[in-house]
């Protein structure tokens, strides 16, 4: 069992083994078990542990979101949309006086005490903001949110079919690298020097998976999500193997 790790961060261990633990539990009370929201990242380690189980079944919701819940069901269980618990809520504002921003939303949200597992994809349109929570704390953030930012809010509560389709325009490219080193990849993703990558990460303005990273040779995988300041997000969609060159061939994706 333990050689599972080595496919895996040291700092993954955790998650690693919540995962393990929820096969576990699937397999004993033959009845499913629903997670979190799930970054892309800890999506992509799920899907890796539970794989191609015949046993263990495995689906994720909502479909075109960053963060969705993964819902692990034996063979029997038929999942339905309400299984996955998600509740989907629009903020009123006065949108003609004042601009509430993403990072606002989401900073509030923390500050009465959510984790981030527990609320999804913030999506913004021109007047509109959506918010995804999980059930289970959507009633504490209903009579906890009331501001945000300078403005009054309320939520209103919709159905999921509503949800807005995030405006976020990703540009794929292939390209190729020395190595999966952070400097070295996030050069390639921008066409910028190694130095200056290596000067954004050691000054902790690059983050990997929402967490920061101040070491320029920290190894980079498939699914992980980057973001560098004054660059914007990008992520590793795939890691296509070696070139003749012994290259390696990445696919990632650039918000645009």
């Amino acid at each position: 069992m333990s050689s599972i790790y080595q496919h895996f961060r040291p700092d993954e261990k955790e998650f690693v083994d919540a995962v393990l633990q929820w096969k576990q539990t699937v397999e004993d009370q033959y009845t499913a078990k629903r997670t979190d929201f799930l970054d892309p990242r800890q999506q992509h380690i799920v899907r890796s542990i539970i794989g191609q189980h015949d046993e263990i079944l495995l689906s994720f919701y909502p479909e075109n979101t960053e963060r969705k819940r993964a819902l692990l069901y034996p063979p029997y269980f038929q999942p339905e949309e309400e299984d996955f618990g998600i509740r989907l809520f629009e903020i009123q504002y006065p949108s003609k006086f004042v601009t509430i921003e993403h990072r606002q939303v989401l900073g509030t949200l923390m500050s009465i005490g959510l984790k981030r597992d527990k609320f999804g994809d913030i999506l913004t349109g021109e007047e509109t903001i959506q918010l995804m929570l999980a059930d289970e704390i959507a009633d504490y953030v209903l009579m906890e949110l009331t501001q945000i930012g300078k403005a009054k809010i309320s939520l209103k509560d919709i159905p999921l079919s509503e949800r807005m389709e995030s405006r976020e325009e990703w540009q794929e490219k292939t390209t190729t690298v020395s190595s999966m080193r952070l400097d070295v990849v996030l050069a390639a993703i921008y066409n910028d020097s190694r130095q200056k990558a290596q000067t954004l990460i050691k000054s902790g303005h690059v983050k990997v998976n929402w967490k920061a990273v101040e070491n320029p040779s920290f190894e980079v995988e498939a699914s992980d999500v980057l973001s560098a300041r004054g660059y914007g997000r990008s992520k590793v969609l795939s890691v296509e193997g070696r070139t003749k060159r012994d290259k390696w061939r990445i696919s990632v994706g650039i918000l645009k």
